[in-house]
């Protein structure tokens, strides 16, 4: 008579070769996660900007890119923030208004949330050590250089060994990312 099922042999080197394929895995799984969080919130970053330049070139008029602390009703400007807001006006303290045609007249916006909880945003002005919380875009794309406009956003992780990308905007208003430690002569690379 022929017997079904597995012995207790077989079920324990088939788990002991889970656990190695496991102990194996689990690392590279959590750089892969840290990077595509990384990656994530840089691609929201350079969509709020592109959203910014081109709702102001559809208006012909100065449309802002402002990176708040949350998007809360205290919606503080923070330069060291994955979340965004697109709007004609400051969103200080008014990013719960719904309605299109109310001040802070809102585009578009997005609250990093758990995505992009351990991601370091430092966004930048073109002297590279200022702080900077916006940029405003004229009917033409370009940068309005009024105030400290940001030039690069810088995002990252805690953990040095992990990925960095940068958004720069160049002040004729081109969006770029690109990756600081890619070596010179990459495409990916900065310049």
């Amino acid at each position: 008579m022929r017997q079904r099922g597995v012995t207790l042999i077989e079920l324990i080197v088939a788990m002991a070769v889970l656990g190695l394929l496991m102990a194996v895995a689990v690392p590279g799984m959590a750089d892969w996660m840290r990077s595509t969080r990384i990656r994530n919130a840089a691609e929201s970053a350079q969509n709020g900007l592109s959203k910014a330049r081109m709702e102001a070139m559809r208006r012909n008029q100065v449309i802002r890119y402002w990176m708040v602390s949350n998007r809360t009703n205290t919606c503080a400007l923070s330069s060291a923030s994955a979340s965004w807001v697109v709007s004609v006006n400051d969103p200080s303290g008014l990013c719960a208004v719904t309605d299109p045609t109310v001040t802070p007249l809102i585009v578009d916006a997005y609250g990093a949330g758990d995505g992009a909880s351990d991601v370091v945003v430092q966004a930048l002005a073109a002297d590279g050590a200022t702080a900077a919380t916006s940029v405003s875009f004229n009917g033409f794309g370009q940068v309005v250089t009024t105030g400290t406009p940001i030039a690069t956003i810088n995002l990252s992780n805690a953990n040095a060994d992990a990925r960095k990308l940068r958004v720069t905007i160049s002040p004729g208003g081109a969006i770029r990312m690109c990756d600081p430690l890619a070596p010179a002569g990459d495409t990916r690379a900065c310049p």
